[in-house]
């Protein structure tokens, strides 16, 4: 949030991430001694451009834009609800799912009406950044869904670099056609501000989204998704510490609800193995999160 509060949303994520995008791949060329060892084919290339986009663009991208309104540890929450989103794909996609596990996915649904409703843990945040935040996460978790799916490259540092090159390149086109270049003056970007980009390029993007992509490749979604148990308590707690934000009792009945939904639902799936999306050597979504999303949100 440090960084949008001078910084325009898109353009911002879009050049962090292209930045990242491009030392991981400038490494991987100079490591594997030319082109032979980054190639990847037009299906995977193509593959890689849909994933980096929902991931990028309508994950980090939306909460980026998000943020100028909405308070951190809010946009942190609601972003927490995404294991319960790929558990809806799931369902869309035909694969069984525990009573259980749905139980669990409509108890985290109401922790986050509590927290979006007007009323309840919206800080004064208006609705529409608020859903935007919901967006968000539905896109974040369709990212990771088709990961799963899609015939990305089998190397996932590879993978990540290209997604975050061309995830990044979409963004920031999306910030140049919502008119965020007009009378741009870098010299009004604070100092918190720029500093707060180079932690994310640096944390944000080339640690834990490369993590990120990494451990959907190689461990099931629904273990990956357990970085929700952490993060909202986090976000909360660093919004309060660093931000001054508002810790209203609404954020905090929202806030176990979800935790506790999110838990339920991901150790139902441990212990029921329930059956994964079928991997097409496939890997790749950033807090997120950033939600991780939440830092890398920023």
């Amino acid at each position: 949030r440090v960084t949008v509060e001078t910084i325009p949303p898109l353009l911002s994520g879009g050049v962090r991430f292209f930045i990242a995008g491009l030392i991981v791949y400038v490494f991987l060329l100079v490591k594997r001694k030319g082109f032979a060892g980054v190639k990847v084919t037009r299906r995977e290339l193509l593959a890689s451009t849909a994933v980096g986009t929902l991931l990028l663009l309508g994950g980090n991208g939306s909460v980026n834009l998000a943020e100028v309104h909405v308070p951190s540890a809010l946009a942190a929450l609601i972003i927490a609800a995404v294991p319960l989103w790929v558990v809806l794909l799931r369902v869309v996609d035909g694969q069984k799912v525990a009573r259980g596990t749905m139980a669990g996915v409509f108890v985290g649904f109401i922790g986050v009406s509590v927290l979006v409703l007007p009323g309840g843990g919206s800080s004064g945040a208006s609705l529409f950044h608020l859903l935007l935040v919901v967006v968000a996460s539905i896109s974040w978790a369709t990212g990771s869904f088709f990961s799963k799916k899609l015939p990305l490259p089998k190397d996932p540092f590879l993978s990540t670099g290209i997604q975050m090159l061309t995830g990044g390149v979409v963004m920031t086109l999306a910030g140049v056609v919502r008119g965020e270049t007009s009378g741009l003056d870098p010299s009004q970007f604070s100092g918190a501000s720029i500093a707060a980009f180079v932690y994310l390029i640096v944390f944000g993007s080339l640690l834990a989204f490369t993590a990120y992509v990494w451990l959907l490749q190689n461990a099931p979604i629904s273990k990956v998704s357990t970085y929700a148990y952490v993060n909202p308590v986090v976000a909360i707690f660093l919004g309060w510490l660093i931000l001054d934000e508002k810790v209203t009792p609404a954020i905090i009945l929202g806030a176990s609800i979800i935790v506790v939904a999110v838990a339920t639902v991901i150790r139902i799936e441990t212990r029921s193995a329930a059956p994964e999306p079928a991997s097409v050597p496939a890997t790749d979504s950033s807090p997120d999160p950033e939600l991780e999303f939440a830092e890398a949100r920023a």
